[in-house]
């Protein structure tokens, strides 16, 4: 027996039940190590216990939009944390992520000229894959840092040990930053004229300059609208979805539910799920287990990614090639795109098959700095977007959104933009306990660059 979308019990398919278990025989990539097996047991029964964090009826409705961006009748923008962190799901953080991603929105719905998707790396990107299963400093040897609902950031050997109990609290952080988003953007503060009001700040700075046209054209339609009878009632309100690599398989196997109206599974830890690209083998547990949920979900897809590759990850994950199943995220380089992505896209264009293309600009581009810090430059950031375009375009396919690590506050993680951040400037603000993130600022640049390519595709 399983919970369904509407907490009612109803009976469980006993071969949909083995089947959503046969990952159990395969290989589990970047899984933790737990150092207590029964208390790792007990957790994810409790989180089978709990309510769902998302329903069905959502998570159908999202892939219908994304279905619609797959055909250039919409546009998906994506953007988070590049790893949420307990301490830091406070209301402030939250409402700043949302309001970038919602000013973000209004310059890119103006450019597409199409509905923008909403959807947070929020509400459950708490754990991260790494490169290596330990980190070494002065001669001491730990577990590396795999995300808050795996162990902790601190360098003792206390904090590093993978404690299962962080699955359970991650839940309800979860649950917690999605009742906000929820507030945030049912309640008035997603209002189209309020967010655009923000943008005009933006613009107004002397250092975006180049950008005061776009705003105010933008400006002028809203007072069109408004001046035409529009009903900003209905504008107050927008549908903003969550998101997260779905990597911890102790966490997403509970929290997979059987829906009562179908029978077939959704992962209710959120409306979309990636995996990412350590963890796409198409005989590997992440394949199999989300192959065999309804939700849409999402494939990072790196530089050395071949045809051959592509087909069998839809093949297996998109048999019946069902509209806002299947996303592509591509995480190539600045360097890498305009070589990799064009074999792809003519493969696929031949194929006839129809995933919905989004763009990864942030984690093909990452360096660190001779003083230990990791970063990005913004000027690649913007350069792989532009290859991104430039290959759809050459191609004849749709470049269907952006997925990009950003947060709402004036961090300093990110070198360039309008700001001109620097190296020696980086330790100013430099919070992130994982990648780089876009800040504020550089975010809004980003969706106005984004909006110029929306206008010629």
């Amino acid at each position: 027996m399983l919970l369904d979308s509407s907490d009612t019990v109803v009976p469980a398919d006993e071969s949909v039940i083995a089947g959503l278990d046969h990952w159990r025989s395969l290989e589990a990539r970047q899984q933790p190590t737990w150092p207590d097996a029964e208390a790792a047991r007990e957790a994810s029964a409790e989180l089978a216990s709990m309510p769902p964090l998302v329903f069905a009826g959502e998570v159908d409705e999202l892939r219908e939009k994304l279905a619609a961006a797959a055909e250039g009748r919409a546009f998906l923008l994506q953007g988070g944390d590049c790893a949420e962190t307990f301490a830091e799901a406070t209301a402030d953080k939250i409402r700043n992520r949302v309001k970038t991603v919602l000013q973000m929105a209004v310059v890119l719905t103006y450019g597409a000229s199409v509905p923008v998707i909403k959807m947070g790396r929020m509400a459950g990107q708490f754990a991260k894959p790494r490169s290596s299963d330990t980190e070494t400093r002065g001669g001491m040897t730990l577990p590396a840092y795999r995300g808050d609902m795996v162990n902790g950031y601190e360098f003792t050997e206390e904090s590093r040990t993978a404690d299962p109990r962080r699955l359970v609290r991650g839940y309800h952080t979860a649950a917690s930053t999605l009742n906000l988003m929820r507030a945030f953007t049912q309640g008035g503060f997603a209002d189209l004229r309020q967010v655009h009001s923000w943008n005009r700040g933006f613009s107004a700075n002397p250092a975006n300059q180049r950008y005061e046209g776009l705003a105010r054209e933008i400006d002028r339609a809203i007072k069109f609208m408004e001046a035409a009878g529009a009903d900003f009632d209905e504008l107050k309100r927008v549908d903003f979805y969550a998101s997260h690599e779905a990597l911890l398989m102790d966490y997403e196997r509970p929290m997979t539910r059987i829906d009562s109206r179908t029978g077939t599974p959704y992962d209710t830890s959120g409306h979309f799920v990636w995996i990412g690209e350590r963890t796409r083998q198409i005989e590997g547990a992440h394949v199999d287990f989300l192959s065999r949920v309804r939700n849409p979900l999402g494939v990072k897809l790196g530089p050395a990614t071949t045809p051959d590759d592509m087909f069998r990850l839809i093949d297996k994950l998109d048999p019946d090639r069902e509209p806002g199943r299947l996303t592509f995220i591509t995480r190539m380089g600045a360097g890498k795109i305009r070589d990799a992505l064009p074999p792809l896209l003519e493969a696929i264009r031949k194929h006839g098959a129809t995933p919905l293309w989004v763009t990864d600009p942030m984690h093909g581009n990452g360096l660190t700095t001779p003083t230990g810090y990791k970063t990005r430059r913004f000027d690649d950031v913007v350069d792989e977007v532009k290859g991104f375009f430039e290959a759809h375009r050459d191609a004849g396919t749709i470049p269907g959104g952006i997925h990009v690590e950003l947060t709402g506050d004036d961090v300093t993680e990110c070198l360039g933009g309008s700001e001109h951040i620097e190296e020696a400037t980086l330790a100013t603000h430099y919070e992130s306990l994982c990648d780089p993130r876009l800040n504020h600022m550089q975010s809004l640049e980003l969706a106005f660059l984004v909006a110029e390519e929306l206008g010629a595709r």
